[in-house]
């Protein structure tokens, strides 16, 4: 039987060996799972209790899930700790959501066709969900995914990202403590080949995917008929500053959203976009303060950024900042490896419009600083790019952020925020190649529920 390897982000030591599932363990799982959903869902009262449980469960384990997201995923230590609040606060959306899976009465008596008659909407469970996950945010991701469907009364079956499938087994385990019955939840830890067919088997009814575009329209394409998906890929988040009052404040943030997690968030801001007067100034400024980043092992508490995801993904920022270099770009800070999976924050200041970082996801720590002259070429040069995810404007003049956020092609526009901003309850998708459909907890149930109209001749 094949084996998944877990290794500890920035040592490589081995945390565990995993089985694999081969196909017919995923044909066992998708069997089970659809023969649950034909079994009917699970009262909405005993899934509140299930979840309230689950609540507690998680966030007595607070500190042990934050320590397994640091070591499996990289994660800062303290930013880890935050992730788990998230998870625990993720769970209470989704209870205060359930009371509003409502239908609706629908008026017949608009035309003398429907006079006479009754109707009103139910909403019943989509189905099997099927989710693929990403390493990113190994907890918090996983609840997005998972507790919409057990929250909608849908079996779900998760795949959790090949380089971090532990926190994902352990709320695996405490879901079954809280009282989900066995098969509601399955975790398949299986190959790519064996993931495309649990995703594209005629009883998956709903995908949830979280990756790379590349694969997830890929996946898309695959599915059978009838199966409906939403989509989360990356981004090349920018942000436009025309001027803030508090600069200091703005350049901190900047550092901040830039580097989170070193890079590897799908709205990390990577261009940023300065009045030409100011931009050498601010870029330095910048330049200066992410120098300061502490680079280390996650699990440390004076870690500000932890290691990448692996050494593969170091070769490719390596290669894509040494080009950048050779076109052009002036680096201000960085623009070395520190070890085979460690990577210096780096800022770079004008790189061509062609460049691989100004037209990719970087999804490391590095950010783009670009002049300009007209604020309205900032604007065309922010919305250039097939992918579209969250934008931000800086500006004391609240009629100019407004106008250049009605301007941007992006998904939400945070005025004096960073791209990484994001709650947990708010509405969160990627337009263009970024993305399909809406994520964010309450709508990704409504994605898992299905309308129901009945329609009664009055006596």
């Amino acid at each position: 039987m094949s084996q998944l390897i877990v290794k500890q982000a920035y040592t490589g030591k081995v945390l565990k060996e995993l089985p694999m599932d081969d196909a017919a363990a995923v044909e066992r799982m998708l069997d089970c799972a659809y023969s649950l959903h034909k079994s009917g869902a699970l009262p909405i009262y005993q899934r509140i209790s299930i979840l309230q449980n689950l609540s507690k469960l998680v966030a007595d384990e607070h500190e042990d899930f934050a320590q397994l997201i640091a070591n499996e995923g990289g994660k800062p230590i303290r930013d880890a700790r935050v992730e788990v609040t998230r998870a625990v606060d993720g769970i209470g959306i989704a209870i205060a959501q359930i009371r509003n899976m409502e239908g609706e009465q629908i008026p017949m008596d608009m035309t003398a066709a429907g006079a006479g008659r009754t109707a009103f909407t139910i909403m019943e469970p989509i189905g099997v969900v099927v989710a693929v996950s990403a390493f990113n945010h190994p907890l918090n991701l996983a609840i997005h995914q998972v507790i919409p469907a057990i929250a909608t009364g849908c079996p779900v079956i998760i795949k959790p990202a090949a380089a971090t499938p532990l926190c994902t087994l352990r709320l695996a385990q405490l879901i079954i403590q809280a009282g989900l019955p066995e098969g509601w939840m399955q975790v398949a830890i299986v190959n790519n080949e064996n993931a495309e067919k649990l995703v594209t088997d005629s009883r998956t009814a709903f995908f949830s995917f979280i990756g790379s575009a590349k694969v997830g329209w890929y996946l898309k394409s695959k599915l059978a008929p009838g199966t409906r998906c939403a989509l989360e890929h990356g981004g090349v988040a920018p942000l436009i500053f025309d001027s803030c009052q508090h600069e200091d404040g703005f350049i901190n943030g900047a550092v901040k959203a830039s580097m989170y997690h070193s890079g590897q968030v799908c709205v990390s801001l990577q261009r940023i976009y300065l009045p030409k007067n100011r931009a050498e100034e601010l870029a330095g400024k910048i330049a200066d303060m992410a120098s300061k980043q502490v680079v280390g092992d996650a699990i440390n508490e004076d870690s500000d950024l932890g290691p990448l995801i692996s050494a593969k993904e170091t070769d490719r920022i390596e290669t894509w900042v040494n080009e950048a270099v050779e076109q052009g770009a002036t680096l201000l800070t960085g623009g070395k490896r520190i070890n085979a999976v460690s990577y210096e924050p780096t800022v770079l200041l004008n790189p061509s419009k062609d460049s691989k970082v100004s037209t990719h996801e970087i999804f490391g720590p590095v950010v783009c600083v670009y002049s300009y002259e007209d604020i309205n070429d900032a604007v065309k040069a922010a919305n250039c790019l097939e992918v579209s995810f969250q934008a931000a404007v800086f500006s004391n003049d609240i009629s100019l952020a407004m106008e250049l956020a009605t301007k941007l092609e992006a998904s939400a526009v945070m005025i004096n925020d960073y791209t990484t901003f994001r709650v947990d309850w708010m509405p969160f998708a990627g337009r263009k190649h970024s993305g399909y459909g809406i994520g964010g907890i309450g709508y990704s149930m409504k994605d898992m529920l299905e309308h129901k109209m009945l329609v009664k001749i009055k006596d």
